[in-house]
């Protein structure tokens, strides 16, 4: 089976901002994490896909077609949700979802329930009086709702307490356990990413830095606890700090051979430390007074 997703030299300009020749692909039985700074360009990589935000060129394909030449039948199987969604706030759930299924010939109301009722959703309660994480639990209900062959998320456990988020990640995992859905979500929790997700896609200023397995963009990294403070290294880190008692830093896998000494102590990084390491090579620090 091919890639359930694939995105072609997307790009979109704004003003302050552009996406350039954004490409990637999500297959059947992937957990695709989306990950970078605020403003990188994932929420409107996200639109674009929807079609809610209109790019200049580029292609996107759903289900091996043309996103925008079979939008609706495309968007029957594909459960979306974004971080930020503004319902009406004095109605129901329950009202809300009375109206939203009629958009989906195959809205599961028993699968609905089962949702709600694992996330606690009471559909008596207005949109007003939910919290952000009972807004995206409601969110995560619909999208699920439908036997949606391809999940698309924004930041999708945004805002739950580290139980839903856990519940929640099992959930992805059972999805995509026969291999043939899969899942996009964007997040800054990259922690849920070491725990789910087979892939990930870095943007970083509206470029594509990696997009790959998860374990190939790990292992191409060493963590550094330099407890011998050697500055002359600091050349071959992409990025350290210097502490009173040690420096430690992150560097690429080709580098260790300089670090392979006693004092210096090497391990896999994870995912945070990753993207913060390699996120705060591209600036200078910047000196001030506190």
């Amino acid at each position: 089976m091919g890639a359930l997703l694939s995105i072609e030299g997307l790009c979109k300009s704004y003003p302050s901002f552009s996406l350039e020749d954004v490409t990637f692909e999500v297959k059947p039985g992937e957990i695709m994490g989306f990950i970078g700074r605020n403003g990188a360009g994932k929420t409107t990589t996200l639109k674009s896909i929807m079609n809610l935000v209109h790019y200049e060129k580029g292609e996107i394909y759903a289900f091996g077609t043309k996103m925008r030449d079979n939008e609706l039948e495309n968007k029957q199987k594909i459960g979306f949700s974004l971080s930020e969604v503004n319902y009406y706030p004095n109605k129901k759930i329950r009202q809300l979802v009375d109206v939203t299924r009629r958009f989906y010939r195959d809205f599961d109301e028993q699968k609905f329930n089962e949702a709600c009722r694992l996330f606690d959703l009471n559909l008596d309660k207005k949109v007003e009086e939910l919290s952000s994480g009972m807004k995206v639990k409601f969110s995560l209900a619909m999208a699920l709702s439908h036997h949606a062959e391809l999940l698309i998320l924004d930041e999708p456990t945004s805002g739950l307490d580290p139980v839903s988020r856990d519940e929640i990640l099992d959930i992805f995992r059972r999805l995509v356990s026969n291999k043939d859905r899969a899942i996009l979500f964007s997040t800054h929790i990259t922690s849920d990413l070491d725990k789910c997700a087979s892939d990930i896609t870095y943007i970083h200023e509206g470029k594509i830095v990696y997009t790959g397995k998860k374990e190939d963009f790990v292992s191409s990294y060493f963590f550094v606890n330099d407890k011998t403070r050697d500055e002359n290294l600091g050349p071959e880190y992409i990025y350290h700090k210097v502490f009173e008692d040690h420096i430690e830093g992150l560097i690429e896998a080709d580098r260790r051979k300089y670090f392979d000494k006693p004092g210096i102590e090497l391990r896999k990084p994870d995912l945070e430390e990753i993207m913060v390491y390699l996120e705060r090579s591209e600036k200078e620090d910047e000196s001030f007074d506190l």
